[in-house]
């Protein structure tokens, strides 16, 4: 497994964002991992100390600009891969890491399920793990957990499943600012419909955990179907990193949907919004027996998602090669 001298699995994290640092913060804190390197593209981290960077001083790596070199370094191990959202624009990167015989845990948000769009680069980057012998895995919050993996294990209690749906509802302000932009919070009507037109906003991921419900329950679907739509402000909205002014847009509200023949099977709803009331993640399972949970306030989104991926880390250095789902790891840590 390519473990060093204190039986830790060697990590090394790539992209050194604000999900990129937490990561490398629950890595060094893990008793499973020793983190022996980071990489990023930004030409200003390159050569600062990582240690500081993070307020760490227990920590003592230089950020890379090699990337062979601190992939090889892992060589056996597993690269943190938190660069991007969209499977496409970072294949390249993960391709990088398996053929230097690492495997990857990335937050990539359409690497969760990435057959679902992209069969034909799935299947490459699948078989060159499998050759290379290392494996690749997408997770994080959502997709990864709450509207999937979690729901998907509490259906193993079922029969056969005749309905899933599942919310999840945040509230934008207990998060950081660029989450807050990045759901459109503070722009007008118009500016937040051309930037979905433009596939700039909005959450990445939803449909790719309706499939992998769909896969995991035993749910047929033919087609899917997804809508993201503005929630406004109703009032002025104080406590974002900026204001929030009454009728502009305080975030998202969106839907993806499972469908067999036409008939709805599968059914998330997800909205992060500047004040939006009741915040907590829902689950309802129809089926023998019916089963509904809920997590009061939500899982959190930032702490969660670095977690998952490092707790996930010696569960993908052990697992058979290949491009792997959050539904092939053990359930437990």
């Amino acid at each position: 497994m390519g473990k060093t001298r204190e039986g830790q699995i060697p990590v090394v994290v790539m992209g050194l964002g604000f999900i990129g640092r937490e990561i490398a913060k629950a890595a060094q804190a893990s008793s499973e991992l020793k983190l022996v390197g980071a990489v990023d593209a930004n030409p200003a981290l390159i050569g600062q100390d990582l240690g500081q960077l993070l307020g760490d001083p227990t920590i003592q790596l230089e950020v890379s600009r090699d990337l062979a070199g601190a992939f090889g370094r892992a060589r056996g191990g597993v690269v943190l891969h938190a660069t991007g959202s969209r499977f496409p624009d970072v294949l390249e990167q993960l391709l990088a890491v398996v053929n230097a015989r690492a495997s990857v845990v990335s937050t990539c948000e359409e690497l969760a399920f990435p057959y679902l769009k992209y069969p034909k680069l799935a299947a490459e980057l699948d078989q060159a793990a499998e050759k290379a012998g290392v494996s690749v895995l997408g997770t994080g919050v959502n997709p990864g957990f709450v509207l999937d993996r979690l729901a998907v294990t509490a259906g193993q209690a079922c029969g056969p499943v005749r309905r899933f749906t599942a919310t999840r509802v945040v509230d934008a302000r207990t998060r950081r600012e660029a989450l807050q932009r990045k759901v459109g919070a503070g722009l007008t009507e118009k500016e937040f419909d051309e930037l979905v037109e433009k596939d700039q906003i909005g959450h990445v991921g939803l449909t790719e955990s309706a499939a992998l419900c769909a896969l995991g329950l035993g749910i047929d679907c033919d087609q899917y179907d997804e809508e993201i739509d503005a929630v406004f402000a109703e009032e002025d909205i104080p406590g974002a990193a900026f204001p929030v002014h009454k009728g502009r847009v305080a975030g998202i509200s969106q839907t993806a949907v499972g469908l067999n023949e036409g008939q709805e099977r599968v059914r998330l709803e997800l909205t992060i919004a500047v004040g939006a009331e009741d915040p907590g993640d829902r689950i309802l399972i129809d089926s023998d027996p019916r089963i509904e949970l809920e997590v009061r306030g939500g899982v959190a989104g930032d702490r969660a998602t670095a977690n998952l991926v490092v707790n996930a880390a010696p569960r993908v250095a052990a697992a058979e090669p290949g491009l792997l789902t959050v539904l092939e790891l053990p359930a437990g840590r």
